[in-house]
């Protein structure tokens, strides 16, 4: 594999081409360029032999211009310094662009995850936890932690449970972390966020004609067709949103290799057999490629290809052999700068991930106020407003002089639940950061990333500006 420049670099490249096109008084840009802090922990962790290892992580808070910070955790054992510190930037960034209130953080701990037990996981989740209670590093004011690669429920869960132990009555105490089950303060809707913001994102790129017709592709999802790399949380969701709404998924690509079929696979048959434990390869396709590297899949001819894994997926070396018409950035940082230059000069229209990856912070968000406010979504006012629904129904019959059926009252009378409310915030959010970004690159005749990056930043300078740091 080619060697490319580190991925903070990646991202300051994105800054810089965005940052030339603002003007700024001096010291303002490179402020909301820096890293704040960093985090390096290590402890011991014994295994179930008895024997003793030193565990590392790290936690990177790239702005604080606005607090909380916000950002998952991931477990990865190509985690490093310079991975966390670019993904914390790029949740500054994304945070501004969707209007959500925090500066931007992430963090990491390097394992690979299916080579410790249980209990040993659990043990790694609950130190690195009070390694950061220990450093002001987390808390619902200071940094909410989230879900990332390799982190689910149920390390959120031993996250969550380790520092409602080491916060001693604090009242908002289930606000520092995001990701939560249901069951502890939770927001129904959270697991695949990601993925259907995805979806949005998509959505609402394909249903305008000037784009499309830029691309060389008719409007709407129906008929696309679509490969993803990556079949996690983040792919699986979006590609069964995008099968739902007519597209079809041509492509899978996994660690192990990938997996063609023109007429289509069945994301859902492939998720479970992976879920099962077995390998991408064991299955039927009219294609399949043994790829270590997992990047090969790509290069398969199809209208919009969904990077939704690791970053630096597309490179220098591969961007001229992509054949999709569209790239959804679906994971955090895919495309390297290099490449993305590449992809604008062959006309291929590009979602950043700064964007198109924002449905998880988003409905993180929503989680973080539920805390806060101590009140279910919908609670409230769900049976207000059926009851509401009601009363005009039973007018309309008065006038009408007919009565509608019980299944149809029930249908049009019943009021929101939690999950209606959270998806329905969520795809405001996307539509609305679509077209803001979209009037930007109309305006400026820039692509859409460094649109999205050139937002971010008029965003980020507005706080400082109004906090009087900068005039």
């Amino acid at each position: 594999m080619n060697q490319h420049p580190p991925f903070f670099e990646q991202v300051n490249r994105y800054f810089d081409r965005a940052a030339a096109l603002v003007d700024y008084p001096p010291g303002l840009l490179p402020q909301i360029k820096a890293c704040n802090a960093v985090y390096h922990v290590s402890f011991p962790l014994r295994r179930d032999d008895g024997s003793i290892e030193v565990i590392h992580g790290w936690r990177a808070h790239h702005s604080q211009h606005r607090l909380p910070v916000k950002g998952g955790f991931r477990l990865t054992s190509h985690a490093s310094e310079d991975e966390v510190t670019a993904l914390a930037a790029l949740m500054t960034y994304k945070c501004a662009l969707v209007n959500l209130p925090y500066g931007g953080a992430k963090g990491a701990i390097k394992i690979e995850k299916s080579d410790y037990s249980e209990a040993e996981l659990e043990r790694i989740i609950r130190r690195y936890t009070f390694e950061l209670v220990r450093r002001n590093c987390i808390g619902p004011g200071v940094d909410v932690p989230g879900p990332d690669m390799g982190v689910g429920a149920q390390e959120i869960a031993w996250m969550h449970d380790t520092y409602l132990a080491l916060s001693h009555g604090e009242v908002d105490a289930s606000g520092a972390v995001t990701g939560k089950p249901v069951t502890q303060g939770g927001v129904r809707g959270r697991v695949e966020a990601t993925g259907r913001g995805v979806f949005f994102g998509i959505r609402e790129a394909v249903d305008s004609a000037e784009l499309m017709e830029k691309v060389g592709l008719e409007r709407g999802i129906d008929g696309k067709t679509v490969v993803i790399q990556g079949l996690g949380n983040v792919g699986y969701h979006a590609g069964r949103f995008l099968t739902e709404a007519g597209a079809r998924v041509v492509g899978i690509v996994e660690r192990e290799g990938a997996l063609y079929d023109p007429d289509g696979l069945d994301v859902e048959a492939v998720h479970q057999h992976r879920a099962a434990g077995g390998s991408i390869l064991e299955l039927e396709g009219t294609e399949t490629l043994e790829d270590k590297d997992g990047v090969r899949g790509l290069e398969w001819e199809c209208d919009i290809l969904v990077p939704a894994a690791l970053e630096n997926v597309i490179r220098e070396q591969n961007a001229p052999r992509i054949r999709a018409r569209i790239i959804a950035e679906g994971a955090n940082g895919p495309t390297t700068a290099q490449a993305s230059e590449i992809m604008n000069a062959r006309g291929i229209l590009q979602l950043p991930d700064l964007y198109l990856n924002s449905g998880g912070v988003t409905v993180s968000y929503f989680e973080w106020v539920k805390n806060l406010s101590h009140v279910r979504f919908g609670r409230m006012e769900r049976r207000f407003r059926a009851m509401a629904a009601e009363r005009m129904m039973s007018a309309v019959e008065d006038l009408v002089d007919k009565n509608f059926s019980p299944e149809r009252f029930d249908e049009v009378a019943v009021g929101a639940s939690e999950e209606d409310l959270v998806n329905s915030g969520l795809e405001e959010t996307m539509v609305e950061g679509f077209h803001e970004i979209h009037g930007t690159a109309q305006e400026m005749k820039i692509d859409l990333r460094t649109a999205a990056f050139v937002n971010s930043i008029r965003k980020v300078a507005l706080t400082y500006q109004e906090r009087g740091i900068f005039p």
